[in-house]
């Protein structure tokens, strides 16, 4: 997966790519579906949500420029595995699902497999999570129309945010920063992720 599907792709930071190396993808995969496990694809997980590909993941955590020191905001746990890279690579991961009986799974795997920097939510992610906030960087892995005002105010200065914006087949990843009070955003990579659901999918 490193070799074939990352680095030729343009993933370069070592500390991802060790992290992708050592998270084992095949435990947050169904096991009707575990011989797809290093696919570039992404794979259902029951739901109607999916893990996403390979790349995407790295892609996505070396936009973040995680750091050892980092907390980490993820919205949509899903099965557990953008976690659980994440928590190989900062001190700690927040991250909220809004569908309980995945977060009560990737809880319970995430734990299994000794990420007890990962914390794990039930709820909607649109609000984020005000209680542990600020963040040194945030990563939305389902898509709004719009990023939500909360998230942006949960940033801390100088920090980063990568998020899917859009509906349907029309959507583009951003990398938002944060200096000097202000948001910066522009897009970086057209994707396709589930809708965010809750409180986005209202407005």
């Amino acid at each position: 997966m490193v070799q074939e599907q990352l680095k030729p792709r343009g993933i370069h930071d070592d500390r991802v790519l060790a992290a992708m190396t050592k998270v084992p993808r095949e435990e947050f995969v169904p096991e009707n579906l575990r011989a797809q496990s290093y696919a570039d694809n992404a794979i259902p997980i029951g739901h109607d949500q999916t893990i996403s590909q390979p790349f995407i993941v790295a892609f996505m955590t070396e936009q973040l420029h995680p750091q050892p020191t980092d907390r980490v905001l993820e919205i949509g746990t899903g099965s557990g595995y953008q976690t659980a890279v994440l928590a190989e690579l900062v001190k700690d991961v927040y991250t909220i699902e809004i569908i309980e009986p995945l977060a009560k799974d990737a809880s319970a795997r995430l734990a299994r497999l000794g990420h007890n920097n990962a914390h794990v939510k039930i709820g909607d992610g649109y609000q984020g999570w005000p209680e542990v906030a600020p963040f040194d960087s945030i990563i939305v892995t389902c898509a709004p129309d719009k990023v939500p005002q909360p998230l942006t105010q949960q940033l801390k200065e100088g920090g980063r945010m990568i998020i899917p914006v859009g509906t349907g087949l029309d959507q583009q990843l951003f990398l938002l920063e944060k200096k000097e009070g202000q948001v910066a955003e522009r897009a970086i990579l057209p994707v396709r992720f589930v809708q965010m659901a809750g409180e986005a999918a209202k407005k």
